[in-house]
């Protein structure tokens, strides 16, 4: 999954968490750490005859019941483990209280993140063991965390959904040394970008698309899966001062394109279309869903664009996430709306109607992300303070049938529920459990 951002909260994961306020509306990635907004507002009420508000509208896919899910990050140990180096049977007592505690809450489907940054949670994969397992990269843990992930999953009546991480190759360095000496990042080390003191695949080379579909496919084919998962990271989120380095992909296969942004985004539409078609050859049961940063573009840029002002996934990162539902490339979509109802620049309240709009008669089922990470008494901003806000949402976003559902990061959070806002939401919206679809 991680603002995921999923975004901020995997990076120095406890400085963000403590420091998670409202967001800014150019919120850093839910791994990367949430910064202060400003004071919220009041949600305004949907206007009359929206796409949203049409009987019957946005069944998707999916259909039957409403998605209920929780997002559970294994990089940085943000979720689980708790911390490396843990034995098998204290790895899988954790995952199944995280999984316990969704069904108390009554939630119904677990997003679980395999393969953080080009490693893996499953053995024989194409990757090195993860790292957030023992503390070392290519260290077997001693069980099959996916294989049990899975049937634990659905020993509960929980959908389960492979959370992977297409580019991401080490979030916390930049050196391919430090890789497992067996890594293909390693052995193929012009596959790879420094970039802000990460490091990445390049999305710019045919081969390193090929081969990153390869790794999740492996898992996808192997275990019965319900879904394939992936968060908001493709290009990079922006660092001031710095530039993606990919020139020389750029001039080998950006011949054609009007500019190095359509290129990329090109390479972007290409991974996605690739995939939904792949997923639904290898496990057509599964579904195939992304969760973006919330905001395609500003209304500024775009008339077709939200009534915002802020980052936008179509110029800051490459990825067009109107299309993929617009072309039905993607089965459900989780835009990672982390912003309260109110917000000066990126409210709630005028992006989860145009989410509505754009996925109304695709057949693509539309889930609210919701950051429940920013309910934090201890926040800067009033909003999240407020037990209250959360339930807000959901009650606003029920107002439009495209919704058809929710999703929330992350699962420590639901856990502990500083604020009990996730009870509220629980008390007022969650009655019964429901199955998953």
């Amino acid at each position: 999954m991680t603002y995921m951002g999923r975004r901020g909260l995997l990076a120095g994961a406890a400085g963000a968490l403590a420091s998670a306020a409202a967001g800014p509306a150019q919120a850093a990635p839910r791994e990367d750490g949430p910064r202060a907004a400003a004071e919220r507002g009041r949600a305004a009420a949907p206007a009359p005859g929206t796409a949203g508000e049409r009987e019957g509208a946005g069944r998707g896919r999916g259909g039957g019941a409403e998605f209920r899910g929780m997002w559970i990050a294994s990089v940085q140990n943000v979720d689980w483990p708790s911390r490396t180096g843990l034995s098998a049977a204290r790895q899988r007592a954790e995952l199944t209280a995280l999984y316990d505690t969704a069904v108390e809450r009554r939630l119904n489907a677990v997003l679980l993140q395999v393969r953080p940054t080009a490693d893996a949670m499953w053995p024989g994969a194409r990757e090195p063991w993860s790292q957030w397992l023992t503390g070392v990269q290519g260290g077997d843990p001693g069980w099959d965390p996916l294989g049990t992930a899975v049937a634990e999953a659905h020993a509960r009546g929980l959908e389960f959904h492979a959370w992977f991480n297409p580019y991401r190759v080490a979030n916390t360095h930049a050196d391919p040394a430090r890789l497992a000496a067996s890594h293909p990042a390693r052995r193929n080390p012009g596959w790879t970008v420094a970039y802000g003191g990460k490091l990445y695949y390049n999305p710019g080379l045919p081969e390193v698309r090929a081969f990153v579909q390869e790794a999740m496919l492996d898992a996808v084919s192997r275990y019965a899966v319900d879904g394939v998962h992936w968060d908001d990271y493709f290009y990079p989120y922006p660092v001031a001062g710095e530039a993606f380095d990919d020139d020389d992909a750029y001039a080998r296969h950006g011949g054609g394109f009007p500019s190095r942004a359509d290129w990329r985004r090109h390479n972007t539409d290409s991974l996605v279309r690739e995939m939904a078609e792949r997923v639904r050859t290898v496990r057509p049961s599964a579904r195939f869903g992304i969760s973006p940063f919330a905001v395609w573009r500003n209304r500024d840029r775009d008339p077709l664009g939200s009534d915002t002002q802020t980052l936008g996934t179509y110029d800051d990162l490459y990825a067009d996430t109107r299309k993929w539902v617009r072309e039905g490339w993607v089965d459900y979509v989780v835009p990672q709306v982390y912003w309260h109802i109110g917000h000066p620049t990126a409210d709630y309240a005028k992006i989860v109607p145009w989410w509505a709009q754009t996925v109304a008669g695709t057949g693509v089922d539309l889930y609210v992300g919701e950051g429940l990470y920013r309910c934090d008494p201890q926040s800067a901003t009033a909003a999240w303070r407020d037990p209250e806000e959360l339930t807000r949402h959901v009650a606003l976003a029920k107002r439009y049938a495209e919704v058809r559902g929710h999703c929330y990061f992350s699962a420590q959070q639901v856990v502990t529920d500083p604020t009990g806002a996730l009870a509220r939401v629980v008390a007022d919206h969650y009655p019964t459990a429901v199955p998953p679809r």
